[in-house]
């Protein structure tokens, strides 16, 4: 679990809130990337784009599409954020991939902040909007009577257990992508101490790891659209509860 460790930039001291760490490199790194993608990609606005502008056109689009899709055009007040929190992820999960580098979004600490703020923004926003009515979204009114007041119950532990599975399922994922990688590498040298068996078998071993590395690539990708999406949803059933 080595590449997953803390460690602050400067010496060997006890880590603090305030020290800087691997962790608030890679964050910061990815902050500048977002910077330079919607920056710097778009400042000539140009009628025939250039790659990074069109990249930059199409993640936009894609994802004020997905907001609208999923909330409605009353949810498009919080395209800005949920268009951050989609590029920070993404770009987390990419650089992660750098060899040497750091995956700021396998840590349950990252992941936990950014699921506790959506759980937050999500309540927050159903109480100021609708009042005690958002407390329909726990009350099954189709469900028979009888039902309904534990299903109620049940509605309130998953609505609370939310920001659990949501930070888990990201950070979970990319620390299991990573680990596999890294032991499908570590067999190489292994192999490599008997030469017989490492003419047959270091092939395997490197397509192996090539073939876990195209994979991460889809997961890193597909984990910020997983995690992007649920907010869209939560935030949909704090713009319209009720069953």
């Amino acid at each position: 679990m080595e590449p997953f460790k803390i460690h602050p930039l400067f010496g060997d001291g006890a880590i603090h809130w305030y020290t800087p760490t691997n962790v608030t490199l890679w964050m910061a790194i990815g902050l500048i990337c977002m910077a330079l993608l919607l920056v710097v990609g778009t400042r000539g606005r140009a009628i025939i784009p250039s790659r990074m502008q069109s990249l930059a056109e199409l993640v936009y689009g894609f994802i004020h599409k997905m907001v609208e899709d999923v909330t409605g055009k009353e949810g498009l007040k919080f395209f800005p954020y949920i268009f951050t929190l989609f590029l920070f992820i993404v770009f987390s999960n990419f650089l992660g991939l750098i060899p040497l580098s750091f995956t700021p979004t396998a840590h349950i600490a990252v992941t936990g902040v950014l699921a506790i703020l959506v759980f937050v923004t999500v309540t927050v926003v159903g109480f100021v909007k609708n009042g005690t009515h958002f407390l329909g979204l726990f009350w099954v009114s189709s469900a028979p009577l009888v039902l309904r007041p534990v299903l109620a119950v049940i509605e309130v532990i998953s609505y609370f257990v939310r920001p659990v599975s949501h930070s888990i399922r990201l950070a979970g994922n990319m620390m299991a992508g990573h680990a596999v990688i890294e032991v499908f590498a570590g067999f190489a040298p292994v192999i490599l101490m008997s030469a017989a068996v490492g003419v047959l078998v270091t092939p395997l071993s490197v397509l192996a790891v090539t073939a876990m590395y195209g994979l991460e690539v889809i997961v890193a990708l597909v984990q910020a659209y997983v995690f992007t999406i649920l907010t869209c949803v939560y935030l949909k059933d704090a713009l319209h509860p009720g069953h």
